[in-house]
């Protein structure tokens, strides 16, 4: 979030225009002329290629790729290069070459066979660059997203839903790459992840469970987030911006990097009829060098634009706002002897969270207290949650399997004579973790 002080009062609501001001001071260098010019060549030597031998049931797909219009969002084309570098990383494999170039029966297939082992070394290097730049983007949002969270159980039981989810989510992966699922089906499968993380920060976002402290504390800042995260897919809503200024670059990129692997489909497929010409191998070899290098410098560049975005404050700026408020919000109460003292919650959806954190003040004279949870049914009737026992101190959850109302009881119902000093916390946490709630998309 934008402050310029201690003061919530420089708090400003994150739209396209105040973003427009932040990327006036990453102004994206222009692609080299290249680009432009590789992809135009390469496209014109595939059309060559089909007007002598038309394309195949297999190639078909990845025809209507090429002439289908490259997608908006900065991050789904950045998903698209990664998909398209693996599948020209798979044609590039030894085992996937055409069988008489396996073989290497002549001197221009042992040089071709050089190139070609280039080429892959190249790629390999930037889908690896474009990896590590997901990943550490992707942590760097939750972690960022998390400084607004309460800095107790609350946030720990969301970063273990998260962890959860994440290693589900690779159980998918690897449950179908062992079924024989294609490259392809991979990528799709962790785009559908990629939009389930996007959700989830909304859920965080309209968690009223877990920002009712941070109003308090942060005094508006939240809203901010949460209005940024309503408009950020709109047509014209702030992340336009970041789409006008460097999605064309990227789209060309894109473009590019679906020529390549086109084109070194349709050679594949024909091989054997008609080796790959030296000056075509040449357009191609010089073609995978200027993506590389272009695409790379891309990353690198648009990396520092998300790490240094004003969509969030900095970890530094949430811990000011923390230590500068009262950042304790336990609630403290006297239960007399005989009596209990009761909080209820309600739970919207099921695989929330019912969090407690509780203790008895220094001082009082007998050191426990009596606890138990409950489940009301709107008919009224009690299920027991948490079987009644006495406690001094005590940090818990469990997650929900019934949406409706919960009772936290702690029970000073056997003392005669001593009253009970409280101090407590509690929460319902939403689930965050899985959900087929809508997709809140970004980029």
């Amino acid at each position: 979030m934008a402050s310029s002080s201690s003061s919530t009062e420089g708090l400003v609501p994150i739209t396209r225009a105040f973003l427009a001001r932040y990327y006036d001071k990453y102004p994206l260098p222009p692609l080299s002329d290249d680009v432009a010019r590789f992809t135009r060549r390469l496209r014109e030597l595939s059309d060559e290629i089909l007007r002598d031998s038309p394309l195949t049931s297999g190639e078909e797909l990845l025809a209507h790729d090429v002439e289908r219009q490259t997608p908006h969002k900065i991050d789904e084309n950045l998903w698209k290069n990664r998909e398209h570098i693996e599948e020209i990383l798979f044609l590039l494999d030894k085992s996937h070459w055409p069988r008489s170039l396996q073989q290497k029966a002549t001197s221009e297939d042992t040089d071709t066979a050089v190139i070609l082992e280039e080429l892959e070394i190249i790629l390999n290097k930037t889908l690896k660059i474009l990896e590590s730049a997901q990943s550490k983007n992707a942590d760097g949002i939750f972690n960022t997203v998390m400084t607004y969270m309460p800095q107790d159980f609350r946030g720990s039981l969301i970063r273990q839903q998260r962890e959860r989810s994440e290693r589900n989510k690779q159980g998918e992966i690897d449950a179908l790459v062992k079924s024989g699922g294609s490259i392809h089906d991979r990528y799709a499968l962790l785009w559908k992840q990629q939009m389930e993380r996007r959700r989830q920060l909304a859920q965080l976002g309209s968690a009223v469970g877990v920002y009712k402290t941070l109003v308090k504390y942060l005094v508006g800042v939240p809203q901010v987030l949460l209005d940024f995260l309503k408009q950020l897919n709109d047509d014209q809503g702030p992340m336009e911006e970041q789409r006008q200024r460097y999605g064309p670059s990227l789209y060309s990129l894109t473009e590019m990097v679906l020529s390549i692997r086109f084109f070194l489909l349709l050679s594949w497929g024909r091989f054997e009829a008609k080796k790959l010409q030296k000056d075509h191998l040449s357009i191609m070899e010089e073609a995978v060098r200027v993506y590389a290098s272009e695409f790379e410098k891309f990353i690198i560049f648009i990396s520092e634009v998300f790490a240094n975005s004003p969509f969030l404050i900095s970890a530094e700026e949430a811990a000011f706002f923390f230590l500068s408020r009262k950042s304790d919000d336990y609630k403290e109460t006297i239960i007399s002897p005989g009596k209990t003292h009761e909080v209820n919650l309600t739970v919207d959806s099921v695989n929330s969270y019912i969090a407690w954190d509780f203790s008895l003040i220094q001082g009082t004279l007998s050191q426990d207290i009596g606890f138990r949870v409950e489940y009301v049914s709107p008919s009224g009737e009690i299920t027991l949650i948490l079987p009644y026992k006495r406690y001094e101190s005590d940090q818990g959850n469990f997650c929900t399997i019934l949406a409706g109302s919960y009772r936290l009881v702690w029970d000073n119902s056997y003392s005669t004579f001593f009253k009970k000093s409280l101090r407590y916390k509690v929460d319902a946490i939403p689930p965050v973790a899985e959900s087929s709630q809508p997709v809140v998309e970004s980029g």
